[in-house]
């Protein structure tokens, strides 16, 4: 009995010496040495966190600079309904010559029918004519044979008979943004001559009824028109008389 414990403890002990030797060998091939050389290595090695990271070098700090860009200014806009090359502003510029007229070539005008105050007065403007017409002016209604004298100063630019106004004249103010028409003139003051310049108050002509005024009714058909840049007495744009003589509110 004590011979078969001591062959088992013989047994055992011979397989720990060959697990030892084996493991030893594999850990030598692997490069790893000995526990005692592993031991030794580990405490050679610096620690981690006894020695700090080393910082890294500052960065120059550096300004962001724009680059220079030339300015300019920008093109000029244009509409799709003009043509290439013109502008808008100049595609639909308005001639300042309407617009500008003096306040003495539209306002504070002497009444051209002598005798009539300004309570006589009616604004016959708007009121309709035949064929779809506008009146355009003020009908002044006086005796055949009224003389009828200049609103403002002026040169006569056209003595002129018209189917529709008879015996009629056309006159500029001064500077030349505005012409008075005077129409179904009975006649002309004597010597009356296109160029005349005539002064506020001077005669022209007689009230009538030519041209298509009834002759029952004699009158001064009496217009102020704001002239366009081409000075065109017979094509102007028509601007109510009433209200624009002195006297009137």
């Amino acid at each position: 009995m004590n011979r078969l414990f001591l062959f088992l403890l013989g047994v055992l002990c011979g397989v720990a010496a060959l697990f030892y030797l084996t493991r030893r060998s594999d850990m030598t091939s692997a490069g790893l040495g000995s526990v005692d050389t592993m031991h030794d290595v580990a405490m050679a090695r610096p620690s981690m966190a006894a020695t700090p990271p080393t910082p890294l070098p500052p960065v120059a700090a550096t300004t962001l600079s724009s680059p220079s860009v030339a300015l300019v200014d920008p093109p000029p806009v244009t509409s799709p309904d003009v043509a290439p090359g013109i502008t808008v502003a100049s595609a639909f510029s308005v001639p300042a010559t309407p617009a500008a007229a003096s306040t003495t070539a539209v306002y504070g005008l002497l009444i051209p029918v002598a005798g009539v105050a300004p309570a006589d007065l009616a604004d016959t403007f708007t009121q309709a004519r035949g064929e779809g017409r506008v009146h355009d002016a003020i009908d002044i209604m006086a005796p055949r044979g009224t003389p009828v004298v200049a609103v403002n100063d002026g040169r006569v630019v056209k003595l002129f008979t018209s189917k529709p106004g008879g015996l009629t004249v056309y006159q500029f103010d001064p500077q030349q943004q505005v012409v008075y028409y005077y129409a179904h003139l009975d006649g002309y003051a004597p010597g009356l001559a296109e160029g005349q310049l005539l002064h506020r108050g001077d005669l022209l002509g007689f009230v009538g009824s030519t041209g298509n005024a009834s002759a029952d009714a004699p009158h001064l058909h009496f217009e102020v028109q704001l002239l366009g840049p081409e000075k065109q007495w017979w094509h102007a744009t028509s601007i109510n008389p009433y209200g624009r003589f002195a006297g009137q509110p």
